[in-house]
């Protein structure tokens, strides 16, 4: 069972409880991202166990008629056993989400983001990305980091392709010489990268940040060159302002929620309060109940 104080930036251990938490949401104008909680397994076994829970979860979100998507770690579906094993259990679950069984009422499949890991798989998860979007005809996305010194060129190759492209800052530590390690830097390369993408990207943009001023860098890019955009936030860190995003008639972006769930829970809260120290105050507000 999630005690209180991670329950916070974790939606459940099942999926049943992950989608009656986007139900939530998407009364207050907010879609889900879904991502079942594992990454980096060593035996087959597990891989596929998650890519199977994926294809379920993709029927349930069209069964139940929410407003969500999915989001799988190329390690936690076979990278780190080899990249046929991360390939094949991928296929599956693109394929699922294309499938007439997770056709929603729009009439399209359950979108699949691929997140981005460290900088060993950059090469492979954009690879994989570049196939299916071809495939599906946009209907998956993946994530780069500013942090990256390689991030702009690797946008420059993605934006003739369909699909989405989410940006965030990068949560790895990289070695400084492909990565940027002042925050001022990266902030600077954040900028230039979402600049480019507002620019060049046809199928939308994906702002991954909390930062106030990086998400009024967008709107002030799309009133500029019209490009559609969501803002994608984490359970738990500044819920608030994504209800208000959503709310307010003047922000014509999709707010989106990043949200885990299952049962690996623990090492995922333990990320979440090291990261940032108001996540931190946070966790300790609730367990003094302050």
């Amino acid at each position: 069972m999630i005690p209180p104080i991670a329950s916070n930036f974790v939606a459940g251990e099942t999926p049943e409880a992950a989608l009656a938490h986007v139900e939530s949401l998407n009364d207050r104008g907010v879609a889900g991202i879904l991502n079942l909680l594992g990454e980096h397994y060593e035996d087959r076994a597990p891989a596929d166990a998650d890519a199977d829970a994926y294809v379920d979860l993709v029927e349930a979100i069209a069964d139940r008629g929410v407003d969500a998507c999915v989001s799988v770690k190329s390690s936690q579906i076979g990278l780190d056993i080899g990249d046929d094993v991360f390939e094949a259990n991928l296929a599956r679950i693109v394929e699922a989400a294309n499938a007439p069984a997770a056709t929603g009422p729009d009439g399209t499949g359950t979108f699949v983001w691929i997140d981005m890991e460290d900088h060993e798989t950059t090469d492979v998860t954009l690879d994989a990305f570049e196939r299916h979007a071809v495939e599906t005809d946009g209907n998956v996305g993946v994530c780069v980091q500013a942090n990256l010194k390689r991030t702009r060129e690797d946008l420059e190759r993605l934006a003739d392709l369909p699909g989405k492209v989410r940006l965030v800052k990068g949560a790895y530590d990289e070695p400084p010489s492909i990565s940027y390690t002042e925050k001022a830097r990266v902030d600077e390369s954040y900028r230039d990268c979402l600049a480019y993408m507002f620019e060049a990207f046809d199928d939308g943009v994906a702002v991954g940040s909390h930062d106030p001023a990086m998400i009024e860098y967008a709107s002030e890019l799309h009133a500029e060159h019209g490009t559609p955009y969501e803002v994608q936030m984490l359970t738990g860190v500044r819920e608030s302002a994504q209800f208000d995003l959503a709310a307010d008639p003047d922000v014509d972006a999709e707010v989106y929620q990043y949200i885990p769930y299952g049962s690996k829970w623990f090492s995922y809260f333990y990320r979440r309060i090291r990261e940032r120290k108001s996540n931190a105050l946070f966790a300790l507000r609730a367990i003094v109940g302050r």
